[in-house]
């Protein structure tokens, strides 16, 4: 009896941190312009004193948390700046109508800070069409690599980097095959969403909330 008392509380403290810990790495992407939640919650734990392993929220807890927060603290000028990031997103994308892009990310989930930026997924025949495409233009970009996941399999796609509008702009490169596939960034994550240019064009000039979808 002792032993399951002690066992419930320590899972009703466990539960208590990981809300604490949702809530503060929430904080952190809305005003500190951070997007990756892996950072921001280990960025959170740091600074309750948890350990980096202990009670971290999954990164729906924290997109919770997020919307709840800026609903309260951004009320005002948070919509706008949604709707005019997917304006630029959706001009991006128009121009790049050739490699298949989507957007995804905070920017489609409504939950982009003030500082964040618009991520496209394209899908060309090549990431050097990419970024020929850019030369051509004289569009100044960084390119590396990071893992991506098909299921639970990962691969090693190229990430594009730029400025667009004076708006941070990443463009993860795919396989064309993968268009019709489910991608996400880590294996235990969910399906990113995505849209594409018809679905983000409805959007644009409605104040659509993706929650309503």
């Amino acid at each position: 009896m002792h032993d399951a008392i002690i066992r419930g509380m320590g899972r009703k403290h466990r539960s208590g941190l990981r809300i604490r810990i949702a809530a503060a790495a929430a904080r952190i992407m809305a005003e500190e312009g951070i997007d990756d939640f892996a950072l921001a919650k280990r960025k959170a734990a740091r600074r309750l004193g948890a350990a980096d392993s202990e009670a971290l929220p999954a990164n729906e807890e924290i997109a919770a948390e997020l919307r709840d927060y800026l609903a309260l603290f951004r009320a005002e000028e948070h919509p706008g700046r949604i709707e005019e990031l997917r304006r630029v997103a959706l001009q991006a994308m128009r121009a790049l109508e050739r490699f298949s892009p989507y957007l995804t990310g905070p920017v489609l989930e409504g939950l982009a800070g003030p500082y964040a930026g618009i991520e496209l997924q394209l899908f060309p025949e090549s990431s050097k069409e990419v970024e020929l495409f850019l030369l051509d233009r004289d569009i100044a970009y960084d390119a590396s690599d990071e893992r991506r996941y098909t299921g639970d399999r990962a691969r090693a796609v190229a990430v594009i980097s730029l400025s667009w509008q004076g708006v941070p702009l990443r463009l993860t490169v795919f396989d064309p095959r993968d268009e019709r596939t489910a991608l996400k960034t880590s294996p235990a994550g969910r399906v990113a969403a995505r849209a594409g240019i018809a679905e983000l064009s409805a959007m644009v000039g409605k104040g659509h909330d993706r929650r309503s979808a």
